[in-house]
């Protein structure tokens, strides 16, 4: 039974040069942020450009999240055995030409294998700053570092789409996939001079089958997600999800009889951890889900400029960063638990507001409030989300919980920006089928099949027809962007289901304030008897 005396937090430990050091391990991070979400302001003109479908534009903006997420509880146990230092280096060092292959790619196929490439280098390099922060600090220290880590990176991704605006207002949309590679020269260097090398690492032996298990489980998952919004691929979508199915069961199994797991089943049943990592799972996928739909929105439907739709996003990046202290200070004082489901509520309001307020009339103001609403939404779960992951395994198992973390942002946004493409996608064909079926029978007499497949194929290639067609351009244009408006209202009211889950899990399954201290004390003596 809980005690109902306060349990006091352990001491605060941090490195030297310690602001020197976060501030490389935020950078680094920062650099996959950016890389991250940079593809979102740009789809409306790599759709035109590219001849995509909403279905390809799915698979570009989720490429990057699919080879992050695939592959991160692998490489954060190669760092923790074989040197987290060098395996950040190595991810910020391959992700430089990844970008440049995108900057160049000349179709929507070499598009993605880029972003996968990317996804793949920032697998190996953004898990490890978490952990690394998780090895160099503790106690009150860590929460607060990991409060700055998780807001200034979230807040990075998020203005990284003004930077692309404006880059996109005068040059070609290849060139926002460069914006990121100044920054992740700085951290090389940074990275290199000032973070120490081999703090609190291990020498058990990795998980290698485990590894490869896990990255089909997860690649084949959000494939599938990605397969349902495609005409005619039901069959392969279910084939992929069902190869998915099978393949999560082999990695559990592995997981449960390998000597060394990658992903150890008797620390990921304690409640922190695995309700701190469903609960990331959403709240940052909701954040993916809601900048992928928007961006399309406000351009689309809103006529939104590129560097306009990025300014409008900055709100919720400030409302990330201003946010962060206070959900330091919330843990300390109320626990994860209640840290967790504010963060939940809030992010619920900002996706009714775009539900009920977001429309082909709606005023800036509108869409200010929505971000904002879902910004602080993340500033508050996401210290708690990445906090209780790091503090319920032993810091040898830290890459781990930094490999959950990550997946929470990635995986999160992989199934979110799929499910919510997917959802935005069907809705739109949906509703342009609607609108075609109710137009004049000498309308509908004009447009044929291909004309047809063409307009329910994306918002763009309805765009393009219409610059084809003069004296129908203004009818097409209404009705495609009615169309978008009908799938982006399917996508924000899942986004309210989904939340309505991870408030519930959160609210039955998290341990609250007292009872959460208790686990992680009795979770650190555990460790220091083994190790």
């Amino acid at each position: 039974m809980a005690s109902s005396a306060t349990v006091a937090l352990p001491p605060s430990i941090s490195p030297k040069k310690a602001g020197l050091v976060l501030t490389a391990l935020i950078l680094g991070a920062g650099v996959a942020n950016m890389n991250l979400a940079v593809a979102n302001v740009g789809l409306p003109d790599i759709g035109r450009d590219l001849g995509a479908s909403q279905a390809g534009l799915n698979v570009v903006a989720v490429g990057f999240s699919l080879g992050l997420a695939a592959t991160v509880l692998y490489l954060g146990a190669l760092g923790d055995r074989y040197g987290r230092k060098l395996m950040l280096l190595a991810g910020l060092i391959i992700g430089v030409p990844a970008a440049f292959m995108s900057a160049l790619s000349p179709s929507v196929e070499m598009l993605a294998l880029s972003r996968l490439i990317g996804g793949f280098a920032a697998g190996m390099a953004y898990p490890t700053t978490l952990a690394l922060i998780t090895a160099l600090w503790s106690g009150p220290a860590r929460t607060r570092a990991i409060a700055l880590w998780s807001a200034i990176g979230a807040a990075m991704s998020a203005s990284s789409t003004l930077l692309a605006g404006a880059v996109l207002m005068i040059l070609p949309w290849g060139y926002s996939f460069l914006i990121a590679v100044p920054f992740a020269v700085v951290a090389i260097f940074l990275v290199w001079r000032l973070v120490p090398a081999h703090v609190n690492e291990t020498t058990d032996k990795v998980d290698h089958l485990g590894g490869v298990l896990s990255a089909l489980f997860i690649g084949t998952l959000v494939m599938g997600i990605n397969y349902i919004a495609l005409d005619g691929q039901l069959d392969i979508a279910i084939a992929t999800l069902g190869a998915s199915v099978v393949f999560g069961f082999l990695f559990f199994w592995r997981q449960k009889r390998a000597s060394e797991p990658l992903f150890d089943l008797k620390y990921a049943v304690r409640p922190p951890f695995w309700v701190a990592a469903v609960s990331g799972i959403i709240v940052f996928g909701s954040l993916m889900g809601a900048m992928f739909v928007g961006q399309q929105f406000l351009q689309n439907v809103l006529g939104y400029n590129t560097l306009q739709a990025g300014l409008a996003i900055i709100p919720s990046a400030l409302a990330m960063v201003i946010v962060a202290p206070f959900s330091s200070r919330m843990i300390e004082n109320y626990g994860s638990r209640i840290t967790l489901l504010v963060g939940f509520v809030v992010c619920m309001a900002g996706f009714l507001t775009m539900l009920f307020g977001w429309n082909i009339h709606t005023p800036l103001a509108i869409v200010i409030i929505s971000y904002v609403l879902i910004g602080a939404g993340v500033g508050f779960a996401g210290t708690p989300a990445s906090h209780a992951l790091t503090d319920s395994v032993p810091v040898t198992k830290v890459g781990m919980a930094s490999g959950t973390g990550d997946l929470q942002r990635d995986l999160g946004g992989s199934i979110m920006q799929s499910l919510l493409g997917a959802i935005l996608g069907a809705g739109y064909a949906a509703a342009i089928a609607k609108s075609i079926s109710e137009a004049p029978a000498a309308t509908q007499a004009e447009i044929t099949t291909s004309i047809g497949a063409t307009l329910k194929k994306s918002f763009g290639s309805a765009a393009d027809l219409a610059s084809k067609y003069p004296d129908y351009s203004q009818a097409i244009m209404d009705a495609a962007k009615q169309s978008f408006l009908d799938g982006a209202n399917w996508a924000y009211a899942s986004g309210i289901f989904v939340m309505l889950i991870g408030m519930i899990i959160t609210f039955f399954f998290f341990p609250k304030k007292n009872r959460e201290r208790e686990l992680y004390a009795e979770y650190a003596k555990q460790s220091s008897t083994v190790h």
